[in-house]
């Protein structure tokens, strides 16, 4: 082969060749696997396209391997899949493809090599390579991908405003290969994207939040919303995130582009870890910012609680998006809320009650909200950068000792609302939840040891001041 493959693809594709020579079916690796091995990127799949019977093809491999693969196959789309160790091989005959103007769905018939080539949606992954007994490791290469690749360049092969009109996830796979792999791309496909961006309405939102995410898991995912920024993806996806454009000045005072802050700082996270749902914290931790901005003669630009309407924002957003609406979404409004505290606990006058605070609310997540704190600093002052810094390791310093001192990390307080009820003869009410308020507020503030017999004589306390009596 002309791309360097492991012993063990090699092993794999030579099973596959023979199977395709004994059912006499031409066959070709493409797309994915082809770009990724030319450019030296890691991957743990591969498409093969066959003249003929996919699913059949998908069955003659997977008798030549000892144990036999489950191969999973799907009728309708002629498709099939069979998995060897950690490697999975997708079968599929080659086809030509027809579109309606209402649909994304292709009307399909099978076709030759060259109308497989002639569908796909970019150069770069309409790469071949034989599999076929008279050219075997042959690369086919009708639209100059390899050349594409060397140049980082991201085109479609057939004119780009049909290709996009055809299949506008399209658009959103050109932006997100853009992010994935640092490409560039082509002015002519760009502009069709821009021309096309209406389109983009007969694709599902989970398709399109799918590719999002792919965006966002990308090394450097600024490249990725800059390009749906500028092509006006973005306005039809993501509106909340595009209303944090502008710096608006007034009597010479002004606020930094908060779109721009936003893309730094998810850049800056995506230094320090590949979580999802972290990296949703940082896109949408001041997306508060809009709504609650006012301008306060003499000081400039605030955003008073931003943070509270971030969070509050934050489940609309998942569910216009069609992301969870479970844990994931709720530990990313915990943040959200959260993000300002740290910066808060930076002054030389705060109190061990208020990490102590800190530490409950932010519970298992407080890594994770001083990691999306630190992300947040995008000053290009280098001495400012440095003394936010100190004062973040000042505050876990602080939090590291406040920990072991109490250990009130998901602390529940020791007295339960049932054991208040029983003791005061009381239902569900009002009062409850005022005594166990009361309960936790005392014991983080540290006017209450954190244990049974304080906690219990503190609610006595309470219920007297409350004109309860004990039953």
């Amino acid at each position: 082969m002309q791309i360097s493959c492991s012993q063990r693809e090699s092993f794999i594709f030579k099973k596959i060749a023979a199977a395709a020579a004994e059912l006499q079916v031409e066959t070709y690796l493409i797309g994915g696997f082809v770009r990724d091995k030319i450019i030296g990127r890691a991957t743990k799949d591969a498409d093969i396209a066959c003249l003929g019977d996919g699913i059949a093809l998908a069955h003659a491999v997977a008798e030549r391997f000892k144990p036999k693969p489950h191969v999973a196959y799907f009728k309708n789309f002629g498709t099939a899949q069979i998995k060897i160790d950690d490697f999975e091989i997708e079968f599929v005959g080659a086809r030509k493809e027809s579109y309606r103007a209402d649909s994304r769905k292709p009307m399909v018939e099978s076709g030759t090599l060259e109308d497989d080539q002639n569908r796909r949606d970019f150069t770069i992954n309409a790469l071949a390579i034989s599999l076929n007994q008279d050219n075997y490791g042959t690369l086919i290469d009708p639209f100059d991908g390899q050349k594409d690749i060397t140049k980082r360049l991201i085109q479609t092969p057939l004119e780009p405003l049909q290709t996009f009109s055809d299949d506008p996830l399209r658009m959103m796979r050109a932006i997100r290969f853009a992010s994935q792999l640092g490409f560039s791309i082509s002015g002519i496909t760009f502009q069709a994207i821009v021309d096309n961006v209406e389109r983009l309405s007969i694709v599902s939102q989970e398709r399109i939040t799918d590719e999002l995410n792919k965006i966002i898991l990308s090394p450097k995912p600024s490249i990725g919303f800059d390009l749906l920024n500028k092509s006006g993806l973005l306005q039809i996806i993501f509106p909340q995130m595009m209303a944090l454009h502008g710096a608006e000045y007034v009597d010479g005072m002004g606020h930094k582009d908060n779109f721009y802050h936003t893309l730094q700082v998810l850049d800056n996270i995506c230094e320090k870890t590949d979580d999802l749902w972290l990296r949703w914290a940082a896109i949408l931790h001041d997306i508060g910012k809009p709504p609650t901005k006012r301008f306060e003669q003499g000081h400039g630009f605030t955003f008073h609680g931003h943070e509270v309407v971030g969070a509050r924002m934050v489940p609309k957003i998942f569910a216009r998006l069609k992301l969870p609406q479970n844990e994931k979404m709720r530990f990313v409004q915990k943040l959200v809320e959260l993000h300002l505290r740290p910066i808060s606990l930076t002054k030389d006058n705060i109190t061990d009650s208020a990490i102590r605070r800190l530490l409950f609310d932010a519970g298992e997540d407080v890594e994770a909200l001083m990691l999306l704190c630190n992300a947040d600093i995008t000053s290009k002052n280098k001495l400012k950068v440095k003394r936010y810094l100190q004062n973040f390791e000042l505050v876990q310093h602080r939090m590291k000792l406040v920990e072991e001192q109490d250990n009130i990390r998901n602390w529940q307080p020791p007295i339960t609302g049932e054991l208040i009820m029983t003791t005061f003869g009381l239902t569900p009410s009002k009062e409850v939840g005022i005594i166990k308020d009361a309960i936790r507020n005392a014991i983080l503030d540290g006017h209450v040891e954190n244990n049974y017999d304080a906690a219990f004589a503190f609610m006595l306390q309470k219920g007297k001041e409350l004109h309860l009596q004990v039953v």
